[in-house]
């Protein structure tokens, strides 16, 4: 948010006298001008400057209404560990007892990390799933979700699935031993929640998801490890990922070398861009000339 905000303010102090000086040279002349075209302009800046400073207002009041909810998340679900109400396994143990005990593998997910990795045998049902809305309300979410880092991370915009608790219960009854995962942990803590909630005794949690586990833990499909099914963006295009830099490590040069050649190349696109941009703005400028 600091971040934002230094982008969103740092360019307010020269706007004013930028857009002056646009003005004027659209009027003819920086000697004579109107000054009702003017005063206009400044209100219209300052109009636009209140609009960007709400705007900043709104996204950090929403991002510390988002960590408080967080906070008081955290505070139930360690209650909920401590009284018994759902029982911790690593995924090591996850995995032993879905071979072992044929017991269920409950996979909530979203759509985007399910279709690139998945445990064989699971059953899928996304506590949230990808927000495909196209009204204001869902713009702006995802608008906002990709400011605020899914351009770099990948993670699209999701929307709670309100079915799930009933898709749950069509498919087990509530004695039902449910072995509850997505891909970091916290999603299924919440699922964990709203199970237990519901009725639901005999839950079980894998601590860290599954991109704590190993490629032996589990018997997966699709076209991805496991352990890469939550990463996207910039991010994995440039392998700058914990996981990919473990898998660099782990396959040597040959792996770094494409990551290596990737970079290089979106340097050379970035800069072929900008060069692009000022023979466009010189051009422009040669035609206002005239």
């Amino acid at each position: 948010m600091e971040a934002l905000g230094c982008l969103i303010f740092s360019p307010l102090t020269s706007l004013s006298n930028s857009h002056k000086e646009q003005s004027l040279k659209l009027l003819g002349s920086t000697n004579s001008f109107n000054p009702l075209e003017i005063s206009s302009v400044k209100f219209r800046i300052q109009k636009n400057n209140r609009s960007v400073i709400r705007m900043q207002v709104v996204e950090e009041e929403y991002e510390l209404k988002q960590m408080k909810d967080m906070a008081a998340a955290r505070k139930r679900w360690d209650a909920m560990i401590r009284e018994g109400k759902v029982k911790v396994l690593t995924p090591r143990e996850a995995g032993y007892a879905i071979q072992l005990s044929n017991r269920t593998l409950l996979d909530v997910r979203p759509s985007t990390e399910r279709q690139k990795a998945w445990v064989k045998g699971s059953t899928w049902i996304p506590i949230f799933e990808v927000d495909s809305g196209f009204d204001a309300g869902a713009l702006s979410r995802k608008i906002s979700s990709f400011m605020m880092g899914g351009w770099w991370s990948g993670v699209p915009t999701l929307s709670y699935d309100r079915k799930f608790l009933s898709k749950v219960q069509e498919k087990f009854p509530k004695d039902t031993d449910l072995i509850v995962a997505c891909q970091k942990g916290l999603r299924s803590l919440a699922a964990c929640e709203l199970l237990s909630n519901f009725g639901y005794n005999n839950i079980f949690w894998v601590q860290g998801g599954f991109e704590a586990a190993e490629e032996e833990d589990f018997e997966t499909e699709g076209p991805q490890p496991l352990k890469f099914a939550g990463i996207g963006g910039l991010s994995e295009f440039l392998g700058w990922t914990d996981q990919q830099r473990t898998a660099a490590a782990k396959e040597g040069w040959g792996y770094r070398l494409v990551f290596s050649v990737r970079l290089v190349g979106l340097v050379l696109a970035a800069d072929a861009l900008f060069l692009g941009a000022q023979q466009v703005g010189r051009y422009l400028q040669d035609l206002r000339s005239y």
